[in-house]
Order: C-alpha cells, then structure tokens, then sequence
C-alpha cells in the first residue's frame, strides 16, 4: 500500500506536458477564430442559427485543411493529458466530445461578430479534426508509442520545467513576425502608448503623461546586442530546463539552426524567397556571433544561474528594444502581413511576438524558484 501511494503522488506531482500545451494551443485557436474582436453587436439572429443555414456554396480547399488540421491536436492533447491524469476510460470519449463544444461555441459566438461568419461546415469539419486527433493519440498510447516521448522526457526535462518547454515550443511561431530588429519580439510600447494617449485625451489624466522622447534609431553595436539577446533568452531558458551538459549542447546547435531557418522563412514570406537572407545584415551577423559566444559561456552554469540570467537578459532586451523605432521597410514588411495571404494569422503572430518574452520571463523565474528534491544539474555530458 505504501508503494502503491507513493507512486501515485509521484505521478501526481508530475505534471503532463499536454496540460499546458492544450492551454496554450486552444487559446491560439479561440484567438484565430474571434479575430479581430471588433464590432460586437447583436445581429437579431440566435447564436445556434447557423446550424439550420444553408450549405456554404463558396469554400477553399485551404479553408477545408485549416478547419480539419487545426483541431487535430486539441483532440490529441486532450486525450493524452487525460490518460496522464488517470482518466483512461473517458479520454477517448471526452477527447472528441471537447473539441466539438468548443467549435460549437466559437462558432456561435462568432454570431456576434460581423466580421465573422459562422458555418456549419467550419463545425463539422472542426469536430471531424478532433476526432481524428483523439483517435491517434488513443492508438498511439495504446500500442506505447508515447513511451519514447515519456522516456525523452524524463531524461531531459528538468523539474518544473514543462512551462519553459512550451515557452521555447512557441518561439519559432513568435519571431516569424515582423519586427523591427531580427529575432526581437517583445517591442509593445510604442503602440501601448500610443493607446494610453488616446484614452486619457481630453481628460485631466493627458497632463499627467510624460512627453513623448524621440526615438533614435540603433547603431550597428546596438542593433548587434539587441539580436544577441534576443537569441540569448531562449538559449538560456533551454538550458535551465534540460538536465545535462550534453544536452545543453545539442540543444544549442539545433535552436542555432532552427533561428536561421526561422529568420530566412520570416523573410521569405514576407518578401520572396528571392530575398530570404536579406536579413543578415553585418549587424545581424555581428550578433549571431556574440549569442554564440554568449551561449558557450552559460554552458557550465548551474540550472538556478542560468534561469536568473535569463530573467536579467530578457530584463535588458524588453528596455532597450521599447526605445528603437520602426525602421523604414517595417510598413512594407507589416503590409505583406495584414493584406497579404497571412492577413488571418497576423494579429495571432503579433500578439505572440508581444507576450513571448514575457511568458519566457516567467518561465525562467518559475524555474529560478524550484526547489529541486535532488541533484537537478549534472555538468558531465
């Protein structure tokens, strides 16, 4: 009986990485299906009405692969966090019920919406994903093919480090957007402020608000900083949540692969593969070679030091990025975005360039304030 307890607080206090990864992911897709969240109003017309509609006569075969792919993993990660939680009878059968409700209810408050339309179809075919991510990660539990993962997972994860894992998940999402510097997300002042000025205009509030500084734009040092730190957070907050100094290795190699092929995508969609590898501007470069440098020296740190620089270097990037303006290309750049074929996926993008620095700061002191229950770091590969 003692055994038997013990092993259940054990799974207990281990929580699955799904859980967060379903929290994170479903708030993507209940951003993407109520963007821009302007215009709410009501039309006269029952939320559920749209059930009885006639059937759309104008669909996309990308419509159709976007509603049918883009639920496959709510359904898959609510299964698999469900069978980590001990539900195994139920996780089949919640695991396809979960994503049609919430399909159910966006679609219906998309009623709300003009902008948006809701459809019968963009319901069957999201419920239709659901059950076909549900079903595959029934099967592939069944038959362990998870069980690598799980294995993966307790050799390199440290604890209390699920956060920073779907933090780092997320990054190759948040830099793909726009931004004034390569690599630099985070940049919401000028906007925030620009919003705080119009709100308190008129009020007794406008005199109370500092004067607008200009902005100068950043030298070539500067510019070369801002991308070393850029790239140095994550590289930081990796290293705090593996477990071993190999690992640390290998993952600095694969992120330093993965920023250059984010970078060269970013480009590419913006203005053509043609000019994929503008970016690496001798600044940019500069840079690349200063994270680099920056990432073989955190390499021995402990797990807690590590977590602090991290919070210290997203600290400086977040203050010194707030005060570089947009440089001249970013309108053009931001105008491939907004009416171009990302115009669906632009505020979402923006929106995680904006708060991912912030999720990896509190990641990274999450896992400045675990307490470990033993050895957490071990420096030999």
């Amino acid at each position: 009986m003692r055994q038997s307890t013990t092993a259940v607080s054990g799974r207990t206090r281990h929580l699955s990485l799904a859980w967060p990864l379903l929290a994170g992911y479903g708030a993507l897709v209940v951003y993407a299906s109520l963007f821009p969240f302007e215009g709410w109003r009501s039309q006269g017309v029952a939320p559920w009405a749209f059930l009885a509609a006639p059937w759309p006569r104008y669909w996309t075969g990308f419509d159709v692969m976007v509603n049918l792919v883009g639920y496959a993993p709510v359904g898959a990660l609510l299964t698999v966090a469900l069978v980590r939680s001990g539900w195994r009878r139920m996780a089949l059968a919640l695991g396809c019920i979960g994503p049609a409700l919430l399909s159910l209810a966006l679609e219906a408050t998309q009623t709300y919406l003009p902008q948006r339309v809701p459809s019968q179809l963009d319901a069957a075919l999201n419920t239709a994903g659901g059950v076909v991510g549900a079903c595959a990660a029934w099967l592939l539990l069944r038959w362990r093919w998870l069980g690598p993962w799980t294995q993966f997972r307790a050799r390199w994860q440290q604890p209390g480090g699920q956060m920073a894992w779907v933090v780092l998940l997320l990054w190759p999402l948040a830099v793909l957007y726009p931004t004034p510097v390569p690599f630099g997300t985070g940049q919401f002042w000028p906007r925030l402020e620009g919003v705080l000025r119009r709100a308190v205009e008129g009020s007794p509030l406008q005199a109370w608000l500092p004067e607008r500084a200009p902005l100068a734009p950043p030298g070539p040092l500067t510019e070369a900083l801002l991308v070393a730190l850029s790239l140095w957070l994550p590289v930081l907050l990796g290293y705090a949540s593996v477990r071993r100094l190999g690992q640390r290795i290998a993952f600095a190699l694969g992120f330093g692969a993965l920023a250059l092929a984010c970078g060269a995508v970013s480009a590419g969609l913006s203005f053509g593969p043609a000019h994929a590898w503008d970016w690496l501007t001798p600044a940019t470069q500069l840079g690349l070679g200063m994270a680099g440098a920056m990432a073989v020296f955190a390499l021995p740190l402990r797990t807690r030091l590590a977590a602090l620089l991290a919070v210290l270097a997203g600290g400086v990037l977040l203050g010194v990025l707030n005060r570089v303006p947009d440089p001249a290309y970013l309108g053009e750049w931001l105008q491939a975005w907004e009416q171009g074929r990302f115009s669906r996926f632009h505020g979402l993008s923006q929106w995680l360039g904006w708060l991912w620095p912030w999720a990896a700061l509190a990641a990274a002191a999450r896992l400045a304030l675990h307490r470990p229950e033993g050895p957490s770091y071990n420096r030999t590969p």
